[in-house]
C-alpha cells in the first residue's frame, strides 16, 4: 500500500475498507431505500438555485501569461453569467501548490492565473466553482507511486493514448482517495470556491492494479471479473462493488470540502440515462445540484438529445438546478478540441435542453480563442436567456405522460447489449413521443411510487426487462389508481438481477404469460390489422384506415393469451420466404397470435406490444410504427391531453409551470440533417395552432411569444385557451401569464 509521506502534511487519510458483504444482496436497485443515509447540502448553501447561466473556461497548460482575462471577464458579464466554472488543478495546477506531486504549469511563474479569475468573477457578484481533473498524471507521479496508475487487464500500466507524458490513474485507489483529497482541500482552504467539479473523476476504464484487486476481493471474496457478462457471479458483485467505491469516495469529498466552506460541495460530473455507472436516485441524494454534461452532438444523434438528459437528470433529482454543458466546439470522436461549431447547431442544442429545463453552461477549452465566430452565437442565446429569466425558472413539468428509464435493466440485463437491448428501445420511444408533440417527462425505475408518479397519467416501459417485485407492485398499484400503461417486449422477464423469471412479473396487467420462447432478427413479419372499415374501428388503428397490415418488430417474445377469445385489433403474421420472388406470400394454416394485448386493470388501462417494436422504430424510423406507439399512448393516457400543437413540421413540445406563469416550449427540429449533423442552416415552420389547458384556480392575465418578444391574441372556452403563432425559426416560448 501507499504512503502520503511525500505529496501532503495534514490531510486526512481516506478509508479504504471493504464495503460489501461476501455475497450481494439487498435492495439498493431493487427501488427500495438507498444503502446509506444521504449527505443533505448546507441548509445555508442556497447558492445552488441562484445562477442561472454557465461559463467554463477549461485552461490548457500555456495560458497563463499568454491569455488575456480581461477580455474573458467582459465577455463573462456582456452574456450576463452568473456562474463560472474555472480550472484549478489535478493534472497540471493553474495556481501556487504547495503539493509537490502536482504538476504545476511551467507558464504560471510567481503567478494565479485560477486565483486572479476567480477575483474577477467574484467583483461581478458570479458563483464560481473549481475544476480538477483526476484521470492523468505526470511520470514524477509515476515513479513516487506506481501503484497509483491505472492497470490493464494484462497487468501493464497504462500510458495515456492522446499524450504518453501522462499516465492514467486508477479512480478506485490511493490516487483519488488521497492525493486527489489533499488537492481538493488546498484549493477550498486558499479560495474557498462554492464547489468543486472533477473532469474523469471516475476513471477511464476497468482496473486491475493491487489496490482494486485487493479491496474487491475484501469485499466480495472473489477475483476481478474477466467476462462483462452481467450474469458471471463476479461481473455481478463488480458493478455493484464499482458504484460503491466511486460514492465512497464521493462522499469523502464531500466531507472534506464541506468541512471546510460548509455552503460548498463536491459536484461530480456523473449520472444521466439508462447506460450510466451511477445509480441516478443516490447521486440525487447526494447532489444539491447537477451538471448534465452532453457537449454536442455527432453522427446519427437527434437534436433532441440534451432536452433528453435534462429529462433524465430531472427524473431523481426533481426541482434542484441542472445545468446542461455545451460545447462550442465540435465533440465528436476526433476530438478536435480547438474546433468551432456552426451556429445553427448551437443554437438548437442549446433551445432543445432549456425547452426541457437545463440551465445553459457553455465550455471553452484553450483561454486563447482562435477562431471566434461562437462568440456572438453564445451572447445571444444568453442575452435571451437573461431577458427572460423569470419565465425560466420553472416550478413543475405539466405533462402527463412518464417515459420510464432502467439503469438496472442495463447493468443486469443488457450488459454488453445495453446500447440495442435498453437504450435503443427507449430512443425509438422518445422520438415517437417527439413526432407525436406529446409533452412528456422521463421516469427512474427507482421512483415508481405514489409521490413520484402523482402527477402522472400514464408510463411507458420500453423493454424495461429487469423489474423486482417491488416495482412490480407499484406498476400495478398505479395502473389500479387509474394510471395507463404502455410496455414493450420482454419488460419484467428478469428480475432486478437480470435473472429471467418463469413469467412475466407483470403478466397480470399484460393478459399474456411468457411461453418460453423469443424469436430474433425475424425476417419479412407483419402485423394484420382488423376491419378498419368498421363504423368504430379501435383507436389503436387511428391513421391506418386503408391499411390491411404493416411490418412487424424484428424480436418477438412467444406468449400465452390469458383469454384468446378477446378482441385484439393487431394479429402477427409470421416469417415467410422473402425469396425467391415465387414463394413471398403467407403459408396457409400457421396461426396468427395477437400482436397486442389490451387489458382493463381496476380503473386504468394497459397495452402489451410482444414485440420490440420500439426499437425497430428507432432502427428503421417507419411512421406506421410512430402512428402505433403514439396511438397506444393516447389510449393507455385516456384523458385530453394538458396541451396540443397542430401544424407542419416536428416539434419538441415542453409545458412548464412557474411561480406567475405557465410556458409551452416549441423547439423546431425540422431539418433534413436532423438526425445526421451537423445543421447547415435552421429551416422555419409555418405557424401552429394550440390548445394550452389553464391549471384549476389559475386566471389568465395575458398570454405572450417570448422570442417573437409581443403578445398574442387567444379565445378562451372553460379551462383552455387557443391561439395559433405566426412562423417559428428556431424557438418559441407561448408564456401565459396569469392573475395574482
Amino acid at each position: 500500500m501507499s504512503s502520503r509521506r511525500d505529496f501532503v502534511k495534514g490531510s486526512a487519510l481516506a478509508a479504504t475498507g471493504a464495503l460489501l458483504p461476501a455475497t450481494v444482496g439487498g435492495n439498493l436497485y431493487a427501488g427500495g431505500e438507498t444503502a446509506s443515509p444521504a449527505q443533505p447540502a448546507s441548509a445555508a448553501g442556497a447558492w445552488y438555485d441562484r445562477p442561472m447561466r454557465w461559463a467554463q473556461l477549461a485552461f490548457v497548460e500555456d495560458d497563463p501569461g499568454n491569455y488575456d482575462p480581461k477580455f474573458w471577464l467582459d465577455y463573462f458579464r456582456s452574456v450576463h453569467a452568473d456562474g463560472a466554472c474555472l480550472s484549478a488543478g489535478g493534472v497540471v495546477a493553474f495556481y501556487p501548490t504547495r503539493i509537490p506531486l502536482q504538476q504545476r504549469s511551467p507558464w504560471l511563474g510567481d503567478g494565479d492565473a485560477f486565483g486572479h479569475l476567480m477575483a474577477g468573477c467574484r467583483a461581478m457578484g458570479m458563483n464560481v466553482i473549481a475544476r480538477t481533473d483526476a484521470h492523468a498524471c505526470w511520470q514524477k507521479v509515476y515513479d513516487a507511486h506506481p501503484d497509483w496508475i491505472r492497470v490493464d487487464a494484462s497487468g501493464h500500466p497504462v500510458r495515456h493514448p492522446s499524450d504518453p507524458r501522462y499516465w492514467e490513474t486508477c479512480a478506485l485507489g490511493p490516487y483519488n482517495f488521497e492525493f486527489m483529497t489533499a488537492v481538493h482541500e488546498e484549493i477550498m482552504q486558499r479560495y474557498k470556491p462554492d464547489g468543486i467539479f472533477t473532469n474523469r473523476w471516475a476513471g477511464s476504464g476497468m482496473c486491475y492494479c493491487e489496490h482494486c484487486r485487493q479491496n474487491f476481493r475484501r469485499a466480495s471474496g472473489l477475483e476481478l471479473p474477466r467476462t462483462n457478462n452481467p450474469q458471471d457471479a463476479a461481473r455481478k458483485q463488480y458493478i455493484v462493488w464499482h458504484q460503491q467505491r466511486l460514492l465512497e469516495l464521493w462522499r469523502l469529498w464531500n466531507e472534506k470540502i464541506r468541512a471546510i466552506s460548509p455552503d460548498a460541495s463536491y459536484i461530480a460530473n456523473a449520472g444521466g440515462g439508462a447506460l450510466s455507472d451511477l445509480d441516478m436516485k443516490t447521486i440525487a441524494e447526494l447532489a444539491p445540484t447537477m451538471v448534465a454534461d452532453r457537449q454536442s452532438r455527432h453522427g446519427l444523434m437527434p437534436p433532441w438529445t440534451n432536452g433528453k438528459n435534462g429529462k433524465e437528470y430531472r427524473a431523481t433529482m426533481g426541482n434542484k438546478a441542472i445545468a446542461g454543458i455545451f460545447s462550442v466546439g465540435i465533440d465528436d470522436e476526433h476530438r478536435w478540441k480547438d474546433s468551432v461549431q456552426n451556429g445553427s447547431e448551437i443554437r438548437l442544442w442549446v433551445a432543445d435542453g432549456v425547452a426541457q429545463g437545463l440551465r445553459p453552461w457553455f465550455v471553452k477549452f484553450n483561454a486563447k480563442p482562435i477562431d471566434r465566430r461562437w462568440l456572438p452565437v453564445v451572447k445571444e442565446i444568453f442575452e435571451w436567456h437573461y431577458a427572460n429569466e423569470t419565465y425560466l425558472r420553472n416550478v413543475r413539468p405539466l405533462a402527463r405522460v412518464g417515459l420510464v428509464y432502467s439503469q438496472q435493466s442495463a447493468w443486469f440485463y443488457g450488459g454488453e447489449q445495453a446500447r440495442e437491448k435498453i437504450e435503443e428501445p427507449g430512443l425509438g420511444f422518445y422520438e415517437a413521443l417527439v413526432e407525436a408533440r406529446i409533452p412528456f417527462e422521463m421516469v427512474h425505475d427507482r421512483c415508481l411510487d405514489e409521490e413520484h408518479l402523482a402527477a402522472l397519467r400514464a408510463l411507458i416501459l420500453p423493454n424495461i426487462a429487469a423489474l423486482s417485485g417491488e416495482q412490480c407492485q407499484r406498476l400495478r398499484a398505479f395502473v389500479e389508481r387509474g394510471g395507463g400503461l404502455v410496455a414493450t417486449y420482454e419488460t419484467s422477464l428478469f428480475d432486478e438481477w437480470g435473472v429471467r423469471r418463469k413469467d412475466f412479473g407483470l403478466a397480470s396487467l399484460f393478459g399474456a404469460s411468457y411461453a418460453g420462447r423469443v424469436e430474433e432478427n425475424m425476417l419479412n413479419s407483419y402485423l394484420s390489422l382488423a376491419d378498419t372499415t368498421a363504423n368504430a374501428p379501435h383507436p389503436l388503428l387511428r391513421g391506418f384506415e386503408d391499411a390491411g397490415r404493416i411490418i412487424n418488430a424484428v424480436n418477438q417474445v412467444t406468449v400465452t393469451p390469458a383469454d384468446d377469445r378477446r378482441f385484439t385489433p393487431l394479429r402477427i403474421v409470421p416469417s415467410y420466404p422473402d425469396l425467391p420472388m415465387e414463394s413471398v406470400y403467407t403459408q396457409p394454416g400457421v396461426a396468427h397470435l395477437p400482436g397486442v394485448y389490451l387489458e382493463q386493470v381496476g380503473a386504468g388501462r394497459v397495452v402489451y406490444f410482444p414485440g420490440d417494436i420500439d426499437r425497430t422504430f428507432w432502427q428503421v424510423l417507419n411512421m406506421d410504427h410512430g402512428k402505433l406507439l403514439r396511438n397506444a399512448v393516447e389510449w393507455a393516457t385516456s384523458e385530453a391531453p394538458p396541451a396540443t400543437v397542430e401544424g407542419k413540421g416536428v416539434i419538441d413540445v415542453a409545458l412548464w409551470e412557474q411561480k406567475d406563469s405557465m410556458t409551452l416550449h416549441l423547439v423546431n427540429l425540422t431539418n433534413p440533417m436532423m438526425m445526421k449533423g451537423p445543421v447547415r442552416e435552421i429551416l422555419p415552420v409555418s405557424g401552429q395552432k394550440i390548445a394550452l389547458k389553464i391549471p384549476p384556480g389559475r386566471r389568465v392575465k395575458r398570454v405572450h411569444l417570448l422570442v417573437a418578444g409581443r403578445e398574442v391574441g387567444y379565445r378562451t372556452e372553460r379551462d383552455t385557451i387557443f391561439l395559433e403563432t405566426p412562423p417559428i425559426e428556431l424557438h418559441e416560448v407561448v408564456a401565459v401569464d396569469f392573475l395574482v
